[in-house]
């Protein structure tokens, strides 16, 4: 099981998406979660309406490169009509472990056609996940309850797809019963290509590895 931060490993609200929460989850060795918007033309980091004070995503990949770019990259898309802005910046810093998910579905075909690394989603409102066959992985999603299964990620594995799961912590619901069978889980299968997001890194090291 590898472990991903959510927009970046923060101590404080207020370092949610901020440079400090990034620099702590790299050096750490964890890749991370984050969200990309446009803002007077360029790309910034925010999960909300951006402003000025956002910083830039060329900015956070000088900051990923600087560490290590060899750790995973979510990029949550809020905004529709990126792509060209984005694939410079990918290839401008070398990045090439990333995915890029949440898009509409118009806006996510044309990120498969112009070849990123791209991840459907599946959750309860989308018990199918949009194409499917043309995806490179799986965005697996809990809102309400824990109904991912054992299957549920083998079906996925055996499609050659990888996985990450949200922890449900982002949901504020209590992580420890649902960790608990994704570590049951992961004792009878290949778990190499499941990846777990969560604000808690370095507690889901230690619960999965130690």
């Amino acid at each position: 099981m590898k472990i991903i931060s959510h927009r970046g490993y923060w101590k404080e609200e207020s370092e949610k998406n901020a440079i400090i929460a990034f620099e702590r989850s790299f050096n750490l060795g964890f890749g991370t979660e984050t969200d990309i918007r446009d803002f007077n033309g360029e790309l910034v980091i925010s999960h909300d309406i951006p402003n000025k004070d956002c910083i830039s995503v060329n900015l956070f990949l000088e900051i990923y490169k600087s560490i290590d770019k060899t750790l995973p990259l979510a990029l949550n898309i809020k905004s529709d009509g990126l792509q060209s802005k984005l694939k410079e910046l990918l290839n401008k810093h070398e990045v090439s472990n990333y995915f890029v998910f949440d898009m509409s579905i118009p806006d996510g075909l044309n990120y498969l056609n112009k070849g990123f690394n791209v991840y459907t989603r599946q959750s309860e409102y989308e018990p199918k996940p949009s194409y499917y066959e043309k995806a490179k992985g799986v965005w697996i999603d809990e809102f309400h309850e824990h109904w991912i299964t054992k299957d549920t990620i083998a079906h996925h594995i055996n499609n050659n797809k990888s996985v990450c799961i949200v922890s449900p912590d982002l949901h504020k619901r209590d992580y420890l019963k649902e960790w608990n069978n994704y570590k049951d889980y992961s004792k009878s299968g290949n778990f190499s290509n499941v990846m777990i997001c969560t604000d808690y890194p370095e507690t889901a090291k230690t619960f999965f590895h130690e």
